[in-house]
């Protein structure tokens, strides 16, 4: 190596490009990238590595996936259109949001003005956007009554907690309780209890939808698989405005996992918002996780569920941690039921 030249570990190129080392190594074995060998063998990123890993993590942030990537990066352009349309749609989505903050502003200047000082409420609001919808309840067995309130529905929520926490009660609960939302099992069943996967010969629109956004996940690593096309099915129906997802990382291998997260964060800001249940590293990536995603974690010692931020030191970090693991460690207990005692009798 040339010693006027700055070389960093994968940590250090990891952090200076805003990216997690997993995902710095996930370009490497996809082939986009091939960082320098030191002498020991020890993997190292120069300038020339450090530009081409920015101009990777940057396409990806356009929504481009790692195969269109690898695709752009040959020249090819062909794949450059539909990504800068699904960019587009987020700009001008954030665009809207901008000039209602903005009309939001004027309106509050011009009570102003007639002598109607804003409320310190008021003036907090102009800070971040309104929820896009709120939602309370009380907890069913086993919290016992205990209040549950979600005040920001983000896009895409995470659901998680180890086994026996309550995650799937307090899911159902939340299909039962949000306004035209619908609860997803592991059957994969609609509501009129039949396979997801069988509607799609009835239904030429829907499979169409299915097969373009199968045919993306594939480029970007997935297995196609009657799992992952009942989940794409449900997804990309237009049925509720809600969905509730059970264990979205079942029947799923770690490369499809991580090619359906990539492609439910593409979503356009005004898709409909997810619930997604999960103790999946592939699936919930704390490193990855994005203004747009939220955490409920219900503890294990019934506690009531609430939101978690995704970075050390945040309160419930380490107990929402330590119940996710990776897609082989769940595929050894997969099935496995947490046992619970039975509800109390009423008298």
């Amino acid at each position: 190596m040339n010693g006027s030249t700055e070389f960093l570990n994968p940590s250090e190129a990891a952090r200076r490009l805003g990216i997690s080392t997993k995902a710095l190594r996930l370009y490497e074995q996809r082939g986009l990238i091939t960082p320098i060998r030191s002498a020991a063998g020890w993997r190292a990123y120069g300038a020339d590595e450090m530009t081409r890993a920015a101009d990777i993590v940057a396409l990806r942030a356009l929504g481009f996936s790692l195969a269109e990537v690898a695709r752009v990066l040959k020249g090819d352009v062909k794949v450059v259109e539909p990504a800068l349309a699904a960019h587009q749609a987020v700009l001008e989505g954030r665009l809207r949001d901008l000039g209602l903050a903005v009309e939001k502003v004027r309106v509050l200047r011009d009570d102003l003005g007639r002598g109607q000082p804003p409320t310190v409420g008021d003036l907090a609001r102009l800070l971040g956007p309104a929820p896009q919808c709120q939602v309370a309840f009380e907890l069913p067995w086993p919290w016992g009554g205990e209040r549950f309130e979600l005040r920001h529905i983000r896009p895409l929520n995470y659901i998680t907690g180890p086994l026996g926490s309550g995650k799937t009660r307090l899911a159902k609960r939340l299909a039962e309780t949000l306004p035209d939302a619908a609860f997803l099992g592991l059957d994969r069943l609609s509501d009129d209890g039949v396979p997801w996967r069988s509607l799609l010969d009835a239904d030429p629109i829907l499979k169409s939808r299915v097969d373009r956004a199968l045919a993306w996940l594939v480029e970007d690593g997935a297995r196609a698989s009657d799992a992952l096309v009942a989940l794409l099915a449900a997804m990309e129906s237009q049925g509720p405005s809600v969905l509730v997802i059970d264990m979205l990382e079942q029947g799923l291998d770690q490369g499809s996992q991580e090619a359906l997260i990539a492609w439910l964060r593409r979503r356009s800001p005004g898709a409909r918002p997810l619930f997604v249940l999960t103790r999946s590293t592939a699936i919930l990536d704390l490193d990855a996780v994005g203004a747009d995603e939220a955490i409920i974690h219900c503890p294990a010692n019934h506690g009531v569920p609430h939101c978690v931020a995704p970075y050390p030191g945040a309160p419930g970090y380490e107990a929402l941690a330590s119940c996710l693991a990776s897609p082989d460690v769940r595929a050894r207990t997969e099935g496995v039921i947490a046992w619970r005692p039975t509800a109390p009798a009423v008298s």
